[in-house]
């Protein structure tokens, strides 16, 4: 039989809200993201000049981050290898490729073109917190809880990591939406079964 695995913490973000393990903490009035990106940055009372420097992808990627592992000790319970990351989007990094082909219209932006990977998003996230296990970066038409389930639970079984971020974080245009899991072997207190069912009811939550 399978060992089960749980989601000890989670952060959804979307329309101008932030939940974490679903409850809002944060939400405000700004229909512009980059507002609203900017105003949960100083909400969190994150200190980490290089943020301001990303595209709104990883600007988004990395807020949730920080909500979804904040007094999670559990994290600090594993070796940087022992910790994975696995996301997925539909969108990729359109928003910051658009962006960057206007740059080249006049001179090429090499601040943007550095974005112009999905995965960069993983790179802001690990570099902040010095993970260096496992990660992968998926696209998909919607959320697929039913791959990030598997894909997460056969890294486990394999051995692969012992705590993994999975989920989903894409951003085009004015659209965006954020939404993190912490998955662990160990149960925590108010944590649910990693499944589908969960995945994708914390997933609309917002």
């Amino acid at each position: 039989m399978t060992e089960e695995k749980y989601i000890i913490s989670s952060c959804v973000i979307s329309n101008s809200s932030v939940l974490k393990n679903n409850e809002i903490i944060f939400s405000c009035n700004d229909d512009d993201l980059h507002s609203f990106l900017i105003s949960l940055y100083h909400f969190i009372k994150t200190e980490y000049p290089k943020f301001y420097k990303m595209d709104n992808l990883s600007k988004l990627g990395f807020l949730a981050s920080e909500i979804l592992i904040k007094d999670e000790e559990t994290v600090k319970k594993y070796k940087p290898g022992e910790i994975g990351i696995v996301l997925t989007n539909a969108n990729s990094s359109l928003d910051a490729d658009e962006k960057y082909f206007q740059s080249v219209k006049e001179i090429a932006s090499p601040a943007l073109f550095v974005y112009t990977l999905p995965n960069i998003v993983i790179g802001e996230i690990c570099i902040r917190n010095n993970f260096k296990g496992e990660n992968s970066f998926f696209v998909f038409e919607n959320f697929n809880a039913a791959f990030i389930q598997q894909y997460v639970r056969d890294l486990f079984g394999n051995n692969i990591v012992q705590l993994c971020i999975c989920g989903w974080v894409d951003v085009l245009g004015e659209n965006y939406k954020a939404a993190l899991f912490l998955v662990s072997k160990n149960k925590a207190q108010n944590a649910v079964l990693f499944n589908e069912e969960n995945l994708d009811r914390i997933f609309k939550t917002v």
